[in-house]
């Protein structure tokens, strides 16, 4: 049909001075490079390796094993999508932007708090923090380290620091065989003492920011009968 828009996208690599590209399908191309277990040959449209896509200009066999010290397209293809870039639409761009925009905030709302008060930072003010200080973000970087770079910055504005808390449960007898399980999903567990009574006395290391969230899950687990105490360690 004309004027209908490719269903592909040129994902491209510089090496040794020289361009190299490929044609590649976007939606499984950005989840492989966001991390996601992904088939090679679901992501490429075709396994031609070129020089520039647009002209038709294909790569040599003597270019490609030279820069790549391989001709296997897959391999080849592995590089690029893993060190290159990706050719993005502006809207494709930034729905990428917001969607890892969104997972920084998550994190840092998770791990960090305000050090004046120990006390988790909500969501909002952090995301009000991101605007009033244009934080930028990379769509294709891993969003642990952007969380950490914007935690400085947010530093500048307001009290915050990443930081881990320990929390310490007492779980009447009842309630502790059905609960253990579950104090290892919501975090590292450091320490356990199961007392005569069927008590069982945890030490859980969690993120600073998640503290709530984990509390208010063991008194929902125990119907409030817990004694749960907080320390922000670092």
């Amino acid at each position: 049909m004309p004027g209908k828009k490719p269903d592909y996208v040129i994902a491209w690599i510089e090496v040794k001075g020289k361009r190299f590209e490929i044609l590649v399908r976007p939606d499984p191309a950005f989840k492989f490079k966001e991390g996601e277990n992904v088939d090679i040959e679901d992501i490429l449209w075709t396994d031609t390796i070129y020089r520039d896509s647009r002209k038709g200009l294909k790569a040599s066999p003597a270019e490609v094993k030279s820069a790549f010290g391989t001709e296997d397209p897959r391999r080849i293809a592995e590089k690029i999508l893993r060190e290159g870039q990706i050719q993005l639409t502006e809207e494709q761009r930034r729905k990428l932007i917001e969607a890892k925009k969104k997972q920084i905030i998550t994190y840092i709302a998770r791990n960090a708090i305000d050090p004046k008060t120990g006390k988790p930072i909500p969501e909002t003010r952090i995301e009000t923090a991101f605007e009033q200080l244009r934080i930028g973000v990379d769509p294709f970087k891993d969003a642990e380290t952007q969380a950490v770079e914007a935690v400085r910055r947010i530093a500048t504005l307001m009290p915050i620091k990443l930081a881990k808390a320990v929390v310490r449960a007492e779980i009447p007898a009842q309630y502790s065989g059905r609960i253990y399980r579950e104090l290892q999903r919501l975090g590292h567990l450091l320490k356990t003492d199961w007392r005569h009574d069927g008590t069982l006395v945890a030490e859980l290391e969690i993120p600073a920011g998640s503290q709530v969230e984990v509390v208010s899950r063991i008194q929902g687990l125990t119907k409030g009968q817990a004694r749960v105490d907080v320390k922000v360690v670092k």
